[in-house]
């Protein structure tokens, strides 16, 4: 499609869209890229200075000036300095009440502007998965931005959604979350044309009592909805169909379930190859492949299957693309190394629920000679970590590994007396208290024809068995 003309962003447009006060500069001067990080900082930028427990932004205003920044975004402790009006072009300053609040409003106002469709996608597991494929399907017919990295919480989604300034068709933004409200403010900045309710899992029962209040929490993506309003959600979730019979938009829905919108049937896991199935669709019926693992990622193709139709990409097309899909780093990428090795690295971050689906990938691989798993502590689970841990324990051992290794705290520890108590050798079966201990030992272990998985909270640092056995098998 063709390109159109950006959203003009001059510091008075934002000073308005913020209801913030200009101090110095013009109001026709131009602002450049907005960023919260000086260290990232590049000439012609716009700075935001926010303010934190243990920092304040506003201190870092004429650093930024001096990289090169064009102005800044500041709050009323800001103290203005002489040196600033010396310059030979007067810095751009707007002055707010608060500023990470005139981010969000700033973003808004950009997102509005802009004419760009919106799909937002929550869930406990998947979501960077989910966005990563929506965004390519959708990129066979449309020019289409996405989160960067991990931006996906109040500050980072504002930062990803500036974005919008070059008018891109779509935007495919991912929510992040870890207390109740904060998916409603993002609704609210992003204003989703689409929705995307992938799962609710056990991530973050720490700081939650319960998964039907993790459910509530994710449920604010239905929030400031109107008629026009498309939600894609998992029709096998019972925790997120509870939830969406009074949503007022059209809803679309994907599974194995026998009335969902998009549905997979006569499923093949592959293994370390990825999963194949037979998907009915209202635009036709095809034989699906993925070099994507598991059943949990067979899910998230079937959610970006339903949002690409929803912006009539041709089946055909989405049925060619999903061939060769990639996953996003540490996301369960698939490493062929010497020896016959195979490395399965999912390092990013787990749970309960993406373990126990990672441990499936791993159970049915029918040509490994020794199946092998480095399971990282799981974080933020509260008071039922060391359970949730042992239950993994358990799954554990029913996958059929020959060595366990666990790395962290108690829970971790847990989690090996678990499998052994259901039944795994206490000689193939080691913990270990860190990943920096861990890589060693798990790279001298390993052998020709081994299959590994790695899983483990980014807090666990598991990435760095990876690398190890990378290094060692290369």
């Amino acid at each position: 499609m063709a390109e159109s003309a950006g959203v003009p962003v001059t510091l008075g447009w934002l000073a308005s869209a913020v209801g913030g006060r200009i101090v110095a500069g013009s109001p026709a001067r131009p602002v450049g890229n907005v960023t919260t990080d000086t260290r990232a900082l590049q000439p012609g930028d716009f700075f935001v200075a926010l303010r934190g427990p243990r920092f304040d932004g506003n201190a870092f205003v004429t650093q930024a000036l001096e990289k090169g920044a064009v102005g800044a975004l500041v709050d009323a402790g800001f103290d203005r300095r002489p040196d600033l009006e010396a310059r030979q072009e007067p810095a751009g300053i707007v002055q707010v009440d608060d500023t990470l609040l005139a981010l969000q409003q700033l973003a808004h106002a950009v997102r509005r502007e802009s004419g760009t469709h919106v799909v937002a996608i929550t869930g406990s597991a998947g979501k960077t998965t989910t966005k990563e494929t929506i965004a390519e399907f959708l990129g066979l017919r449309f020019r289409v931005v996405k989160n960067k990295g991990n931006l996906n919480n109040h500050i980072g989604l504002p930062i990803s959604l500036m974005q919008l300034r070059g008018r891109p068709d779509v935007a495919v933004m991912e929510l992040g979350m870890n207390h109740a409200g904060e998916i409603s403010t993002l609704v609210a900045i992003a204003e989703p044309d689409v929705r995307v309710w992938i799962n609710v899992g056990d991530a973050h029962l720490g700081f939650f009592a319960s998964a039907d209040a993790i459910a509530d929490a994710k449920a604010e993506i239905l929030e400031r909805a109107g008629a026009s309003t498309v939600l894609v959600c998992n029709a096998d979730d019972a925790l997120v169909m509870a939830r969406v019979s009074k949503f007022p938009g059209r809803v679309v829905t994907f599974g194995e379930a026998a009335d969902a919108t998009v549905r997979a049937v006569e499923i093949e896991d592959r293994g370390v190859e990825g999963m194949r199935a037979s998907v009915a669709t209202p635009k036709g019926e095809r034989e699906i492949e993925t070099p994507l693992l598991g059943r949990g990622n067979l899910a998230n193709v079937l959610a970006a299957i339903a949002v690409a139709l929803e912006f009539d990409v041709a089946l055909d097309d989405i049925v060619a693309l999903a061939r060769q899909l990639t996953p996003a780093a540490h996301r369960g990428a698939v490493h062929r190394l010497n020896s016959g090795v195979t490395l399965i690295d999912d390092s990013y971050n787990s749970s309960p629920t993406a373990l126990r689906r990672a441990l499936e990938v791993v159970a049915r691989e029918p040509r490994a000679m020794r199946k092998v798993a480095v399971v990282g502590e799981m974080l933020e689970l509260g008071n039922v970590s060391v359970r949730l841990h042992e239950e993994c324990g358990r799954a554990a051992a029913a996958a059929g590994l020959q060595l366990l290794f666990t790395v962290g705290g108690p829970p971790a520890r847990a989690l090996a007396d678990a499998a052994v108590g259901a039944g795994m050798p206490a000689g193939a079966v080691t913990y270990i208290e860190n990943s920096d201990q861990a890589a060693g030992r798990v790279a001298g272990a390993l052998g020709a024809g081994d299959l590994v998985l790695v899983k483990g909270s980014r807090g666990i640092r598991t990435d760095l068995v990876v690398d190890r056995i990378v290094a060692e098998f290369a």
